[in-house]
């Protein structure tokens, strides 16, 4: 069953990569090409969930600077994921750009929220936890 946190990254995250994705299959029919599309997408996605995604599904009180760094940290390695996957997947092996986007939309999902609830809008340590030494 999922727990509160996980159920509202699920609706941050649907409503967000549904909308763009629509935008992506959008411009790319617009002649605009998969991995421009895909970029400037993924910047406009990045922007936009931070904000929703640290007070609203982690509820995170830290500092703002940090948080955002490190957002921006693991949205950066998840985006050369993404287009690495387009180059290989697409470009080289012929696989519908669709699909492939389509696939690593979920994939990265995944891995996202674990980065973000265990490193980026980790809750402070309790000073009992902490190891000192």
């Amino acid at each position: 069953m999922l727990n509160e946190q996980t159920l509202k990254y699920v609706i941050v995250g649907i409503f967000s990569n549904v909308v763009l994705y629509f935008l992506y299959i959008l411009f790319t029919r617009m002649g605009i090409g998969h991995k421009t599309a895909m970029t400037f997408l993924f910047v406009v996605g990045t922007m936009q969930t931070f904000v929703f995604n640290k007070r609203w599904t982690f509820t995170h009180q830290g500092y703002l600077q940090a948080s955002f760094l490190k957002y921006l940290a693991v949205y950066g390695f998840a985006y050369l994921l993404n287009l690495t996957s387009l180059l290989v997947f697409s470009d080289h092996l012929g696989l519908p750009h669709q699909i492939v986007q389509g696939v690593m939309i979920i994939s990265l999902a995944i891995l996202l929220f674990l980065l973000q609830k265990y490193w980026v809008f980790r809750p402070p340590r309790s000073p009992e936890m902490r190891v000192t030494g």
